[in-house]
């Protein structure tokens, strides 16, 4: 079943966290010490046994493209499969992307020539683990036009939501939009699987509706997830059978972590790579059946030394360490480190997420900070100590996390 799909990533929009989609797109941004968000969507393809891929890009692309290139050129032409970037064409107009629908729109050419029966969207920007195979069988099953699947979404989410109100069989009776702190409910999770008649079909009046819908206040529906919500599934109810498909269920290959982030903020993407170096981490990166693929450049072990000066050793505690990187006597602890990461004698690194090529001076102390590629922090500094100060010279969040911004000197 997974053969006869054909399935658009949408990669297109800068997203969040912000200080971190300056040079990059949401989909690039790195992940987890060695990973790139986009990694968990394509893998969740790859082992669902989907292998015709098209990823829609835009917002400065570049990052995106040559890790596609350098981490993804795994599947066989020869058997009519493929992963591939797609920007705007510009066959219909001389624009670009305007929404999710106008991506559907200007690639209609491509849905065309498939022979596919069923189009799989998703959303690149959202780290989680699913058996999209297990979804596939549920629509077709359902004899569903379109399936949404959906998550609990608990009460002490702090932002606005689409709720989804279902009858029996799962049946999508009503979408909504709630408040932040709505208690309870099931909502959208950025998977939705249509007919591809049903899509073309559907496009042309989907697209009008959807433009009439942009002269209203309710244009916070910025990510794909949310806009094909309310622009592709809300106006095929009552006329189409459209399902809900429970994340996290009994049904598929994949460990029920249950598992849903997108990364929101700077404070959620801090959290959400914290979290993973809790004991019983709530994102099962180990299950060995279902490993999440990246590219990852030839480099040494990653090791620790005695310091040059100190003699004393490298250390670290509960911390993810990448290949190359290297702790000449100084001190990590609760942080995720990326390839290639050096920390110098006598630094400290507490509690902070540091990205490839990131250089600690000797005695440097740094709390509560994300480090973006190639930050070279000199000896002595001292980051996450003094609000002010720091908020003077770097984006801080909410939370008190420090942002500094790639290849800076600090």
């Amino acid at each position: 079943m997974p053969a006869r799909t054909l399935t658009l990533v949408f990669s297109t929009e800068r997203g969040t966290p912000e200080p971190l989609t300056l040079h990059r797109c949401k989909a690039a941004v790195p992940f987890g010490g060695k990973y790139r968000v986009i990694d968990f969507t394509l893998a969740n393809c790859l082992h669902s046994g989907l292998r015709q891929v098209l990823i829609l890009t835009q917002y400065k692309s570049h990052s995106l493209h040559k890790h596609l290139r350098d981490g993804w050129s795994l599947f066989s032409a020869e058997l009519g499969e493929f992963i591939t970037a797609v920007p705007p064409q510009m066959r219909d107009s001389d624009g670009w992307y305007t929404s999710a629908l106008d991506g559907l729109r200007q690639n209609r050419y491509l849905l065309n020539r498939s022979a596919a029966e069923d189009v799989l969207l998703l959303d690149g920007g959202v780290v989680y683990r699913m058996d999209y195979a297990e979804l596939i069988a549920f629509h077709r099953e359902q004899r569903a036009g379109l399936t949404c699947a959906a998550r609990m979404v608990g009460a002490s989410t702090p932002a606005a939501g689409t709720e989804l109100m279902l009858g029996s069989d799962d049946a999508v009776e009503e979408i909504s939009v709630t408040g932040p702190g709505a208690g309870d409910y099931i909502a959208p999770m950025g998977v939705y699987l249509i007919r591809r008649d049903l899509l073309l079909a559907e496009l042309d009046r989907l697209l009008e509706r959807a433009e009439q819908r942009l002269q209203t206040p309710e244009t916070w529906l910025s990510s794909a997830s949310e806009e094909l919500a309310h622009s592709l599934m809300a106006p095929l109810l009552g006329r189409h059978p459209v399902h809900a498909y429970h994340f996290g269920g009994e049904r598929g290959r994949v460990t029920p972590d249950r598992y849903w982030s997108d990364l929101a903020s700077t404070d959620a993407y801090f959290r959400a790579n914290m979290a993973l170096l809790e004991a019983q981490a709530p994102l099962d990166l180990y299950q060995p059946d279902w490993n999440i693929l990246t590219h990852q450049g030839q480099y040494p072990p990653a090791r620790t030394v005695p310091g040059p000066t100190s003699g004393n050793e490298g250390v670290f505690v509960n911390s993810m360490l990448a290949a190359g990187t290297v702790i000449r006597g100084g001190g990590v602890s609760h942080s995720v480190l990326f390839p290639r990461v050096e920390v110098e004698d006598g630094a400290i690194v507490d509690e902070a997420i540091l990205f490839d090529w990131a250089h600690v001076g000797a005695g440097a102390h740094l709390r509560r900070c994300i480090l973006d590629k190639e930050v070279v922090v000199t000896p002595g500094a001292r980051i996450g100590f003094d609000p002010t100060a720091d908020a003077e010279r770097f984006d801080v969040s909410p939370d008190g996390i420090v942002v500094i911004g790639r290849a800076q000197v600090v």
